[in-house]
Parts: C-alpha cells; structure tokens; sequence
C-alpha cells in the first residue's frame, strides 16, 4: 500500500504531541519541521542507494560514487537511521546538533546562505528550552521514535504523490499557524489568501517572482504553482532567521531546488540585486507585516556622538523618491520597494491593512502619487479574520507597471477596480475562510476588468465598481472602498399598524397570563 497524504499529515500531527503542552507552537515547530527536512532527506538517500545497487549489481563503491551527483549528500552521522539508534545516548540534542551541521557542510551551496549562514544555525536541538536534561531527551527520543514509524517512511517509492512530503510541510505549518496564535502572521499567510493572490497577479510563463518578505515561502510557492508550467524563478528574502531556513526547507521539499532566498531585512539591506541596483522581476507578491513600527531610520546614539547607519531618506536604491512613509508605519515602504523591483510590465499583489487605503500625511501623499502615475489596478477588500494573530479586514492591492508607460495604457485605462468582498466568506472555528467560490467570483471579476470588458460604474451590486480617475482625485485621493461599492443595506419599512395590533394582542395574552397567576397564588395560600 502506498502512503497517501493523509497518512502522513496525521503520522507528522501526532509527532507535535511530544511538545504540546510544554513548549509553545512557535517555538516547537522548527524542531518538528526540521526532523522532517531530515527524515526525508534520509529516506530518498536510501531510496537512491538501493536503486543504484541494484544497478550496479551490488557494487557499493560504484553506487556510493554515483550518490555524490545526487540532490543531496547525507553524511553516515547525518543520517536518520544514526540518530535513531543514538536515541537512548545522554547527548542526543548535541548528536542531532553536529548531524545538521555536518548535513549543511556537504551541501554548502544549498543549504547556506550567500552571506555563509547555514540555514540550521538558529535551532538548536540541545537547549534548555527543550526542558532539563532528562526531560530534553526524553521528548528528542519521541520525536525519533514517532519519525521512525512506518506510515512515516518518506521514501518516493513508498508515496502516492510527488508532492506529497510539500503537502506535509504545508500542512504543519498551516496548523502550527493556527496555534501559535499572533505569531503565526510572522511566518504564514492562510492558504486561501496564496491562492487568491496568485490568482490576481497570475504569472507568464518564464517570469521571475518574488516575495520581498516570504516569512515560510507558501505565498511565494503558490505563486509558482499558478504558472502552469514549470518555467519560472523563484525569489523571495526573510527577515527572521528561523523563518528564512523553514522558507528554504518548503521550497526543496516542493522540488524548487533554484529558487533563491535571502536572509536579511528587505527595507534596510535588501539582497536581490545585479550588481549595484535591485533585482527586477515580472511579479512581487507579498503579505508584509501590517503597520511595521521602527521599519527605517537607524540611529546609534554613544555619547554626544550619533551614528545613522540607514536613513529612507537616502536610501541608495531611491525607493522613497515618492515620499518617507512614517516611522511608525512601513506599509507605504514594502509597498513602494515592491513598486521599484517591478521590471516595465511587471504585476505586483500585496496585503494591506484598511488604514493604507484612506490615512493621509506621508502616508496620502505617496497614494496620490502612485494613482497619478496609473499604477493601481485594482482595490480588492477582504472580510475580516482571515488572518493568524488578527482579527482586523485586510485588502489588497493590484498594481501593474504595464498600465502606467508613456502611452500604453491598459485595457482599464485609467480606472480602477474597487471590490468588497468581506461578506463573502465560510465562518470556521477560528478564522473565516475565503470559500472556493469566493476566490473565484473576485478573480473572475478582476480579470473582465483587466481584460476592458467592465464600464465605469456599479459593476456589481454591493460588490464591485469601476472607478475613473476623476472619480479618485475628487475624493482626494482616499481608496476607501465604501466610498465606491455601496454597501449599504436599507432596512425594511414598519408597518406601525401591524406593530400596533401585535402589542394589543400581547397585552391581551399578558392580562390573562397575569389573572392565571393570581389564581394559583390564592389557591397555594388556602
């Protein structure tokens, strides 16, 4: 019998229970999704090895030679079966520790960064986090223990699906998201959110996309998955060192080995670069973090002496020649490096907090500007508690450079599509959830729009509307979508002589309710 997936979503969901309870979501799921990374890396060693034996006839020198050419190189000490047989010894954190680093070391060019960080460099498997020393190894041989069961032997062989180990992967990480309450929205944005935006900013084939904050890379893959071939390039970069290496780890194990992804903060040392200007691409998607307090300026203050070792303001790339957003909040500034990285037809799709659609100050006058040059396309608004760690609506934003050349306009001309979506949802236990049909109302509606086939005006009522851009200037510039989609709901009319006989006939039904009452009161008193 071939494994399916939900053998193994259940197999990898019933390893976490050896954390439960003791150690938080957010912090147990880098030991979970890290044994998996290295569980499958040993089962498809052992996979191969096998397949090679028997090629080779048993030659074990001839086999282990052909190994060297393979995906991965898994050192003896690296290996799944090691660990496990190492179970019961008292340094088992530390044996795991020395198996990643030495699994990083025969695979430098893929498993470090440019910069020479390992992608294994922030966990670490013999810390006290983990509990005292025998309750540490207690729970690692658990963990070994569960990842050693059969309907977790992630050989290729044994799987029905390709993909299935990806499967796996999103699957922990969209619970651990659940549970990990408002941490999660540092690592993950809900699988039906990817997939809408995806949708929204579809790519050609042989296109370059990015995410400029790809927190575990789901966004970034969906994003791919939506090509329809296998003829694109993945970029992304990550702030958080923990979240870069599980971005890395989804990418390998949905078998996008060239994909590139950077560990740093995109706003103040962005790393996609040829040479000494930033990387272009066909398409930037991005859920960046809502209202980024402190995303700019750094100053070091020693003394009387005062060190800026960043400042918007001269930013090298000249991504803010538009205007600083507030320091308080980086929206406009993910925003407007997604903008600069577009290359002259590029489509870029991005999650906002309402607050980006309507505030003024910097913040208005980088939206006016940005709406002058024709480079929004579209306004899409989203219901609320979608997303891990808030409850607030989000929108999001289409904006596409081809709209916006000297004298090739798009379809849409000027005009931009307005769509209020937020009362189209499935209420779950924890979050809503943007329904199958849901996605494919707003895209199939975005896609008539890009395609010119909607007229300014009410598109859709309570839902959709085409905006011209005499329409956005006289309402200064503010995106508001209830200032465009009327949502407005009239409430029905009162019938007063309707009400009028309900509350006689009420008070009819109460006096005898009331000399009822009385009457069992006298009998009880007898």
């Amino acid at each position: 019998m071939k494994i399916t997936q939900k053998d193994i979503n259940d197999a990898v969901w019933k390893a976490c229970d050896t954390f439960r309870g003791s150690i938080d979501p957010s912090v147990y799921k880098d030991y979970v999704l890290t044994m998996l990374f290295l569980k499958y890396l040993s089962d498809v060693h052992d996979d191969k090895m096998e397949s090679y034996l028997e090629k080779y006839n048993g030659d074990e020198e001839r086999a282990k030679r052909a190994m060297q050419h393979e995906r991965f190189v898994v050192p003896p000490q690296s290996h799944f079966k090691f660990l496990y047989e190492s179970r019961n010894e008292a340094n088992i954190g530390e044996l795991i520790n020395i198996a990643l680093t030495d699994l990083e070391e025969a695979n430098r060019e893929k498993l470090y960064s440019e910069d020479g960080a390992g992608i294994f460099q922030n966990i670490d498997f013999n810390t006290s986090k983990l509990g005292e020393p025998k309750d540490k190894n207690n729970r690692l041989k658990n963990l070994l223990l569960d990842f050693n069961k059969e309907n977790l032997n992630l050989r290729p062989s044994y799987l029905k699906g390709n993909d299935i180990i990806g499967g796996a992967y999103e699957y922990l990480i969209s619970n651990f998201a659940s549970d990990a309450g408002k941490k999660a929205g540092e690592f993950y944005t809900p699988s039906e959110v990817s997939t809408l935006l995806a949708k929204l900013t579809q790519s050609k084939p042989g296109s370059r996309i990015c995410d400029p904050t790809c927190g575990s890379a789901s966004l970034l893959i969906k994003a791919g998955q939506e090509v329809g071939s296998d003829n694109f390039s993945l970029y992304g970069q990550e702030a958080n060192g923990s979240t870069w290496a599980l971005a890395v780890m989804n990418l390998f194990l949905h078998g996008f080995d060239n994909a590139t992804i950077r560990w740093g903060d995109t706003i103040r040392n962005p790393k996609l670069k040829e040479g000494d200007t930033l990387m272009k691409f066909d398409t930037v998607v991005a859920n960046p973090p809502f209202s980024l307090d402190k995303w700019g300026k750094v100053e070091d203050k020693e003394g009387d002496k005062t060190t800026i070792s960043y400042d918007p303001e001269s930013d090298k790339y000249n991504r803010f020649w538009r205007g600083v957003p507030p320091k308080s909040k980086g929206d406009w500034a993910f925003i407007s490096h997604m903008i600069e990285t577009l290359n002259e037809h590029g489509k870029a799709g991005v999650v906002v907090p309402h607050g980006v659609l309507f505030r003024g100050s910097s913040e208005g006058r980088i939206r006016q500007r940005t709406i002058e040059e024709n480079l929004l396309e579209a306004v899409i608004g989203l219901p609320a508690n979608l997303f891990f760690g808030t409850g607030i609506p989000a929108a999001i934003l289409i904006f596409n450079k081809a709209r916006s050349l000297s004298g090739v306009e798009g379809k849409g001309g000027q005009n931009v599509l307005f769509i209020d979506a937020s009362k189209h949802y499935e209420s779950a236990k924890n979050q809503n959830k943007l329904r199958g049909s849901d996605i494919d109302h707003i895209v199939t509606t975005y896609r008539d729009f890009a395609a010119g086939k909607l007229q300014p005006g009410v598109v859709e009522d309570k839902f959709s509307y085409v905006a011209t851009a005499e329409e956005i200037q006289e309402n200064d510039f503010n995106l508001n979508i209830p200032r465009y989609v009327d949502t407005f709901e009239e409430e029905a009319e009162v019938d007063i002589a309707a009400v009028q006989m309900e509350i006689e006939q009420l008070e009819r039904e109460l006096k005898v309710v009331q000399s009822d009452i009385e009457m069992y009161l006298k009998e009880l008193m007898q």
